[in-house]
């Protein structure tokens, strides 16, 4: 049995719940953050049955008497930092606070962890988003960064903190760059969940129409919890990097709309509508990815791709 503690920031997610369950089955002790765990919504940890098992503790990432207190409490050997507001469409709306809720959040607890003295490793959750329009190029991790919304704006100066704290102090913190990645547990503010349910909704006799925006966008999805064994995975590494995390294979919205119709045996096109309210000021034309280092360096693939993804949503 593994006698590791892992610290969870952001356990409430679709990642943070599938991470609690992933370490638990590994023998570690899990702990998880929220701002009040008295009054948060586990619903994600109850539905994998694992809320028991893991220790919730009351932490604000943006203060840094929390963060320090909680880190300098628990000693992790590990710190998963994936909490921060985490909608690209939100993030129009408020940026300020998601700004705030990324960027303080993983500075508060990178110094936390350099005053803390102890060889604590630290994965960090970046974003495709930071890339941008990749224009039809693969990216990798050499790839520069062009982010075009105030969430990837954010994740991209989080992801050079990291950098930073690499490089000046010697700190163990690797950035997984992911690619976009779904399961039951996505919110259905995500447009994926919202084609899923309104599609099997149709099915089931609604008279109803699915309103989307831009549908001629590609984004490279993938399995969540595949992901967050690429996530552990990086923080076994004797060496901390950064990694692009995806399939490498990218499928327009329309598609995939098409796609989970025809699960149901119903023409999209009849059952759908566009809606310029849903179109962002500034949206990622085509998000393609090269995971080939992760391979290579950690043994880590995809192995659900497209059509498969959206046949694990619908069963």
């Amino acid at each position: 049995m593994n006698n590791k503690t892992a610290l969870i920031c952001g356990i409430r997610g679709q990642d943070g719940s599938y991470l609690a369950k992933l370490l638990l089955n590994k023998g570690y002790e899990v702990w998880g953050t929220s701002r009040d765990v008295d009054s948060g919504n586990f619903n994600n940890l109850n539905f994998l049955r694992i809320q028991n098992n893991v220790r919730l503790i009351s932490m604000n990432t943006m203060d840094f008497v929390s963060v320090f207190r909680v880190i300098n409490e628990i000693t992790p050997d590990e710190i998963y930092n994936l909490s921060g507001q985490s909608s690209v469409g939100f993030s129009f709306e408020q940026p300020k606070e998601t700004i705030e809720s990324i960027v303080l959040g993983m500075l508060n607890i990178l110094e936390a962890v350099r005053e803390n003295h102890k060889k604590i490793r630290i994965y960090h959750a970046g974003s495709s988003e930071c890339f941008g329009n990749t224009k039809n190029k693969p990216a990798n991790e050499n790839t520069p960064f062009e982010p075009l919304s105030p969430y990837a704006i954010a994740k991209t100066t989080a992801s050079m903190l990291v950098k930073n704290y690499r490089s000046a102090y010697g700190m163990h913190v690797s950035n997984g760059i992911l690619f976009n990645h779904e399961s039951v547990l996505r919110p259905k503010r995500f447009v994926t969940q919202k084609i899923l349910h309104t599609a099997k909704r149709i099915y089931e006799g609604s008279s109803e129409k699915l309103s989307l925006g831009r549908i001629d966008i590609a984004r490279d999805w993938g399995w969540a919890p595949e992901y967050v064994e690429a996530m552990w995975i990086m923080l076994q590494q004797d060496k901390s990097d950064d990694y692009v995390i995806a399939t490498g294979v990218t499928t327009t919205l329309e598609d995939f709309v098409g796609q989970v119709f025809g699960s149901y045996n119903l023409d999209w096109q009849e059952h759908t509508n566009y809606s310029k309210t849903l179109v962002r000021p500034l949206d990622i034309q085509n998000s393609c990815a090269d995971p080939s280092k992760a391979e290579k360096l950690l043994g880590w693939s995809a192995r659900v791709k497209m059509p498969d993804l959206i046949d694990n949503l619908i069963k």
